[in-house]
């Protein structure tokens, strides 16, 4: 079989189709220190800085070899736009919101110009500029927070989370009011030049129960993809082995898991019905770890049966990109040998 392009390999392993090789892919942030260093471009000033954005996005591409390239780093750009009080972070920290204003979701009213606000523009400009450069070549992926994820942000966590318990009604008012706005994010980063977008929706199995996944955000998720634009990816932290079942049916194409999960009984409960891509560990492995702790656990994910191999989550800032560059490495090692 002759060598597919990188854009090329990770949407068929999205599809669950044949390809040359398992592909390496980055649903969020693979955004590190040393990259910066590397091609000049700094936390924070690319939050808002689309060519800044765009540059620091291609060295998950250029320098660490991934099949993908994606400019979305935070989890903020939506609350941001929002006007909130933000933390834009420094060079090796994440931006933060520092208000939950919102306490009912008739209090949110959705700005007419948002995806004109300045931390959704450069999201959108910068997927424009890496569709130029790589379009043809490289997969893109865009990122929007789905409708709980917003409400932490615009609510605050822990107010939301007392609510699924004691006020389920607001709760679904609260991702109700929300869901469109991922929805029109997410279509505009389509239209931006985006092949695959990351829906980033924190029911994680630390906080909250499968049940409460299926009774609130499932018939939410599957609205929400029946109007999406094109292919998508559920990214969810935690051990969420409880709601894989669930997320199956919620009609995204892939499931971006975490290491609290089992790779092969997580391959089992999904059944083909879903891709799945994870799950090399942040803190220990790829932060901490060494090249041959990262080939040991990208094994056990192939050998799992796992589509596409990425790191679990956002990596933290100071990860040193060798060991990112090893997943590369022993993706391709495993595939030469089975």
């Amino acid at each position: 079989m002759p060598a597919m392009t990188p854009k090329e390999r990770f949407l068929r392993a999205l599809n669950r189709e044949h390809v040359d090789r398992i592909p390496v892919g980055n649903p969020v942030s693979v955004a590190t220190v040393e990259s910066m260093e590397a091609c000049g471009a700094y936390f924070p000033d690319v939050h808002l800085n689309p060519e800044k954005m765009a540059t620091l996005a291609a060295t998950g591409y250029e320098i660490l070899g991934f099949d993908t390239i994606a400019p979305y780093f935070s989890v903020q750009q939506e609350a941001a736009a929002f006007g909130l009080k933000m933390n834009w972070g420094t060079v090796d920290s994440m931006p933060d919101v520092l208000e939950n204003p919102f306490e009912d979701p008739d209090d949110i009213i959705i700005p007419a110009d948002f995806l004109e606000r300045p931390p959704i523009r450069t999201v959108l400009e910068a997927l424009k500029i890496l569709k130029k450069e790589y379009g043809d070549h490289v997969c893109l992926v865009g990122k929007v927070m789905g409708p709980w994820t917003l409400s932490y942000h615009l609510h605050g966590v822990q107010k939301f989370l007392i609510k699924t318990i004691l006020e389920p009604d607001k709760v679904r008012r609260f991702l109700d009011k929300l869901k469109d706005l991922a929805v029109k994010f997410a279509n505009a980063q389509f239209a931006a030049g985006a092949d695959v977008v990351t829906v980033a929706d924190h029911a994680t199995g630390d906080l909250v129960s499968g049940t409460c996944y299926r009774d609130f955000l499932l018939p939410i998720h599957q609205e929400m993809t029946r109007q999406l634009n094109g292919p998508t990816i559920l990214h969810i932290c935690g051990n969420t082995t409880d709601r894989l079942d669930y997320i199956a049916q919620a009609g995204f194409n892939c499931f971006h898991f975490d290491s609290k999960v089992n790779p092969r009984q997580a391959h089992e409960i999904v059944n083909g019905r879903i891709a799945l891509t994870g799950s090399i560990n942040n803190p220990k492995t790829l932060f901490n770890g060494t090249p041959d702790d990262v080939r040991r656990e990208v094994f056990a994910n192939c050998e799992a049966g796992i589509e596409i191999i990425s790191p679990e989550c956002a990596v933290p800032l100071r990860t040193p990109n060798a060991n990112l560059k090893a997943i590369v490495t022993a993706v391709e090692e495993y595939c030469r040998n089975h």
